[in-house]
């Protein structure tokens, strides 16, 4: 299908939430899209659409309308868990090898990183006549290897180890004569001398590609499935969706919320509520607009969800569990770790009953604590009716993990209908869709 095909060209460009965000302006641009900067002023006019970015890192892109009378929002993030490079990345052992300083950013499952190629990527400052500047770079080749310790030094190894993130993830980076040859080597990918490199945000990632696995080709085996398989869901229907007459559709890639979103360019940040405001500024709107606004908006927060595992199917609930290929996932917490609640569900299930596509309904085992997500948390800022949704995967937090081949379908389709259909509040507790 050409979407998984597609799905797995993005992420394979986009090794790191920089190149990610990078790669969603790329194509914002070329349909048109409107780039703007948070340091000028904004004049924006109907019918078109644009985006800002905060960071490199996070992307918020919106469509105005004829009338701005609400918000059609989806979101997603452009991180996930790896290994970050410290600032001062060499360590040298017995003079004979040289590792590299990391330190784990996420919740990681350590073990699938061993034992496999790996390369960097990320983020460098350097120094120009003017000032400072920052370039994405992609060293782009098998560069690094995270060894196992042999069975034979480490026979309870499978019988149960804790992994020590400062004495068993340390990559080799090559022997003794590889010292201080990783600055050089930065240096050189960023096409400049070594000393004008003054900072960088440089991660890990495994070198494995995309690719479909299964009997009939029914599973997607990929990096970064989440969340970039809802961040590209998410731009392909903001892209398909129809110029809108009502409402401002709105697409936002947050960074770091595997970290919590607490930054600048974080859920937990002001740069959605910032976004809006200034929209409704340009286009000269009241105070009282924005207010009227947001109460007759919705979101789509949208991060996968865990699908039931075939050798430990009692890890999830008896019934309120999901499966990869069956549609997209709706997310229920009662302690709103998805914000998922009766109207913001009830909404969401008749907008994709009328459009045909099928859903499935998740929620932990009861003596399990779930991960919370994007709705919730920027829900503190910018108070909006929103659905949790995702993609059933498996592995979540490997360095490779696997999803359906058809739910990608399923999610654009879903997405590019929300963002068809126009959303209001006639009353507290009574919604119009249509």
């Amino acid at each position: 299908m050409d979407s998984i095909k597609n799905l797995l060209t993005f992420i394979e460009k986009s090794p790191t939430a920089f190149h990610a965000v990078k790669n969603v302006a790329s194509e914002l641009e070329a349909s048109g899209a409107i780039r703007l900067a948070e340091g000028d002023k904004w004049e924006l006019s109907a019918g078109k659409s644009y985006f800002v970015t905060r960071n490199m890192s996070s992307v918020i892109a919106f469509t105005v309308p004829g009338e701005a009378d609400s918000l059609r929002i989806i979101a997603a993030h452009s991180d996930s868990p790896a290994f970050k490079i410290k600032e001062n990345a060499e360590l040298s052992v017995r003079g004979k090898y040289t590792q590299l300083n990391v330190e784990k950013y996420g919740g990681m499952l350590f073990a699938p990183w061993f034992d496999r190629p790996l390369s960097v990527a990320g983020r460098v400052l350097v120094r120009t006549e003017k000032g400072v500047e920052a370039r994405l770079i992609d060293v782009d080749r098998d560069l690094l290897v995270i060894p196992n310790v042999a069975i034979h030094m480490n026979r309870e190894v499978n019988d149960g180890f804790k992994y020590n993130a400062q004495t068993d993830m340390m990559p080799l980076f090559g022997d003794g004569t590889a010292k201080d040859g990783f600055k050089k080597l930065i240096a050189e990918t960023a096409g400049v001398p070594g000393e004008d490199v003054l900072g960088n945000d440089l991660f890990l990632y495994p070198r494995i590609k995309g690719t479909v696995v299964g009997h009939d080709g029914e599973y997607i085996l990929s990096p970064r499935l989440d969340d970039l398989e809802c961040a590209w869901s998410g731009l392909k229907a903001f892209l398909a969706a129809e110029k809108p007459s009502r409402g401002i559709n709105m697409l936002c890639v947050f960074d770091n919320e595997e970290v919590g979103s607490g930054t600048k360019q974080g859920a937990d940040s002001t740069f959605l509520r910032d976004v809006i405001k200034r929209v409704f500024i340009a286009l000269n709107k009241e105070k009282e607009d924005v207010y009227r606004a947001l109460a007759a908006s919705f979101m789509l927060s949208a991060d996968n969800a865990h699908a039931v595992h075939p050798n430990h199917p009692e890890k999830t609930d008896a019934e309120n569990c999901v499966f990869m290929n069956e549609g997209i996932v709706i997310k229920f917490n009662a302690n709103q770790r998805y914000t998922t609640d009766g109207v913001s569900a009830a909404i969401f299930h008749k907008l994709l009953k009328d459009n045909g596509i099928p859903c499935q309904h998740f929620a932990n085992r009861s003596d399990v604590a779930g991960g919370g997500t994007l709705g919730n948390i920027s829900g503190s800022h910018v108070s909006i009716n929103t659905v949790d949704i995702g993609l059933a995967q498996l592995a979540m937090h490997s360095p490779c993990e696997t999803a359906g081949a058809k739910d990608v379908d399923y999610m654009v389709g879903g997405m590019k209908a929300f963002y068809n259909t126009h959303i209001s509040v006639a009353g507290d507790g009574e919604f119009f869709i249509g």
